[in-house]
């Protein structure tokens, strides 16, 4: 499965004409651990947060620097939530075909009925380049931050920019 999760982005980017490059390292599961193998990778580094609302029947794919930190009650009031939490390990598989360590806005592929709401850093516009893990966690591409959005455009999610505090 994972290999057809990878190969199903790497698909999609060809046809919609984006360039990448693929850098392949050991399984990380956590931002730590992928700083460690980041070196050389060029462009913005991000975490992608899976949250789900209260009564479960919104889901958010939360995209920001990775050495930003999320204040959940800020984000809340933001998005007019009354409760977030971390989406489990089966509603991620469910809404966007992933494995937990492996979350990635190449997700959305899966989200068919473009239910995740994507709420993204706007600083990372500021940036000629993002990397992210291609549906799995061994392996990290990077592309140009123009043809992120347009990415993101044709998957049809809503998508939403906020400022994260540093």
């Amino acid at each position: 499965m994972c290999a057809e999760a990878e190969e199903k982005v790497y698909q999609a980017l060809r046809q919609a004409g984006i360039a990448y490059t693929r850098r392949t390292h050991p399984p990380v599961f956590t931002v730590e651990e992928a700083e460690r193998e980041w070196g050389t990778i060029p462009g913005a580094h991000c975490k992608n947060l899976f949250l789900r609302n209260k009564k479960g029947n919104h889901h958010y794919l939360v995209i920001l620097l990775s050495a930003k930190r999320v204040d959940i009650r800020l984000l809340e009031r933001l998005l007019g939530e009354d409760r977030l939490s971390f989406g489990s390990a089966e509603r991620l598989k469910e809404r966007l075909g992933l494995e937990a360590g492996a979350v990635s806005p190449f997700g959305l592929l899966h989200d068919h009925s473009q239910a995740v709401r994507v709420v993204i850093d706007q600083d990372l516009k500021t940036y000629e380049q993002v990397s992210f893990h291609p549906n799995v966690n061994t392996a990290t591409i990077t592309l140009g931050v123009a043809d992120f959005q347009r990415f993101l455009t044709s998957c049809g999610n809503p998508t939403r920019c906020l400022a994260f505090p540093a």
